[in-house]
């Protein structure tokens, strides 16, 4: 299977590839690019990994679902293109930062700044039909990306995992805490920003375990 993915992610996920778990989730997205709107362009489903290769993942953010609406999803967590009104949680996000390190707010939502230097924007799932939040969920995705976690996990050290709300959290069970940092917080939603995303300066501890570790830190 020849999956269009950024070199060091195909050789390290070559497996994944050829099991019959992805190649049915493959045809799945296939069938529904063909007959339904879905988003990201499906040029945009592995984003995140052009951006940031496997070797130069620093900071890892994981969202859950793509957005679900016109213009939003570019295959980046969080993320959306240039001229698109930031959505609920991306604006708690640069409310944190303007809190946690007084960044003033962007002028876009683009967070490709950002995947470039070392941030991987990861969504457990990388594809959703148009306006139906949580579509592609159980479809074979969550699998794969649990194995993308684990392939950083096992193939490099002192990576920041940012765990936000109860979904991400779970995935801690993958991460080494010996070797990685994780921080948790409630999800940067509206509905729950309120009760410790709100505050809990991610962005500066982050930054600060870079540099104690000899990384360079994030300009966030």
């Amino acid at each position: 299977m020849n999956v269009k993915i950024e070199p060091s992610w195909k050789l390290a996920l070559k497996e994944f590839f050829q099991q019959d778990s992805f190649l049915n989730l493959v045809s799945l997205v296939k069938d529904e690019y063909s007959k339904e709107k879905i988003y990201p362009e499906g040029k945009d489903i592995f984003n995140a990994f052009w951006h940031c290769p496997l070797e130069k993942v620093k900071v890892v953010i994981l969202g859950q679902d793509p957005y679900h609406g016109p213009g939003q999803a570019h295959g980046l967590s969080f993320s959306v293109k240039p001229g698109i009104p930031f959505p609920p949680s991306l604006l708690n996000i640069f409310k944190e930062l303007k809190s946690d390190l007084d960044l003033d707010l962007p002028p876009n939502g683009d967070l490709t700044r950002w995947a470039d230097q070392g941030v991987f924007l990861l969504n457990a799932t990388l594809t959703v039909r148009a306006h139906q939040a949580g579509s592609h969920q159980k479809k074979g995705w969550e699998e794969f990306t649990d194995g993308v976690i684990k392939t950083i996990n096992d193939s490099r050290s002192n990576v920041v995992f940012l765990l936000w709300g109860a979904y991400a959290q779970k995935k801690s069970e993958l991460i080494d805490s010996s070797k990685h940092f994780i921080l948790k917080a409630p999800h940067p939603s509206p509905l729950s920003a309120h009760r410790g995303f709100l505050g809990c300066k991610h962005f500066s501890k982050a930054n600060e375990f870079l540099i104690s570790t000899g990384q360079k830190p994030i300009d966030w």
